[in-house]
């Protein structure tokens, strides 16, 4: 697995003069028409995460690698991307005109408390393309034409106006991508547990060396780190999920493991290390169950 990918990075690979601002407080914004670099010979970025959010209007068939999935977009899409995830796209024709836009979080902290991570578009785990019927697409692009009319201007608030077209673009994408609501009415302290609970998991991935290990893989290790009894954490994960909190880490185990048998070299016994199973024969005994494959033929699929 490759290392985290830095803006810094991103400008060489894409052939681009680094922006002097590149490293200010307040964040970073950026926007570009994705036919700019079809073609060309500028070094794609790698499978992995990215130090930035990017938001992507996908014109054209392009392959999708994100996190243990592949999706194809044949016609018209709408991508979002967030620093937890690894991923990768691959143009699969010539004709590429889209376009996309990539910021930091800090380019919102001023603006907002609610971090970005908390929109269901940039959730992992969540459906990081909606396909677009022809008609949804005009007002998509008009959108990112703003922000790529103001990026050329010299307007002295277009950065302003660039934060909220992205906030237009996150709310179109919830709009058109509804969340399911629990029949349940969730406590607050519920929601709380099952918040810090999932944050504490993601910070766990994605696996990037051989050598790293998970360090919670227990209900139990979960609910030691927040500081609750192992049976109200598992109610409010039933509560606010309904799953319990051994399948919520199986599942997020599972997801890991697809992505490090399809998109690293790793042996299977390196990878099971890396998960948490001290041996090769257990980590092939919780994957089969989960998949009804085991590592090996998953990995030739």
């Amino acid at each position: 697995m490759e290392k985290i990918q830095s803006l810094e990075e991103f400008y060489r690979a894409k052939e681009l003069r680094m922006p002097a601002d590149l490293k200010r407080e307040n964040g970073h914004f950026n926007v570009f028409n994705s036919d700019e670099f079809v073609g060309q010979h500028a070094k794609p970025l790698p499978y992995a995460r990215k130090d930035f959010y990017k938001i992507a209007l996908v014109s054209g068939r392009n392959r999708y690698y994100y996190a243990d999935r592949v999706m194809d977009v044949e016609a018209h899409g709408l991508f979002f991307a967030n620093p937890q995830v690894p991923y990768l796209c691959e143009p699969l024709s010539e004709e590429q005109n889209g376009v996309f836009c990539i910021f930091t979080e800090a380019f919102f902290h001023q603006f907002t408390t609610l971090k970005l991570q908390e929109y269901p578009v940039f959730k992992p785990g969540g459906q990081p393309i909606l396909y677009l019927p022809e008609d949804q697409v005009a007002p998509i692009r008009q959108i990112f034409d703003k922000m790529l009319a103001e990026m050329a201007s010299d307007y002295q608030y277009k950065l302003d106006l660039c934060r909220n077209y992205v906030m237009e673009l996150i709310h179109t994408g919830l709009k058109m991508q509804p969340i399911e609501v629990s029949p349940h009415t969730h406590s607050n302290a519920s929601s709380r547990i099952s918040s810090m609970f999932s944050d504490l998991l993601e910070r766990q991935f994605p696996i990037e060396s051989p050598v790293q290990q998970v360090n919670f893989r227990s209900a139990t290790d979960f609910a030691s780190q927040l500081s609750v009894h192992v049976n109200h954490l598992n109610k409010a994960l039933k509560d606010t999920t309904g799953k319990s909190t051994s399948e919520l880490i199986a599942d997020r185990i599972v997801q890991e493991a697809k992505a490090l048998l399809m998109h690293t070299d790793w042996n299977v016994s390196e990878i099971g290390y890396c998960l948490g199973f001290q041996e090769p024969a257990h980590f092939n005994n919780f994957f089969k169950k989960k998949t009804q494959l085991t590592p090996r033929s998953f990995r030739s699929v």
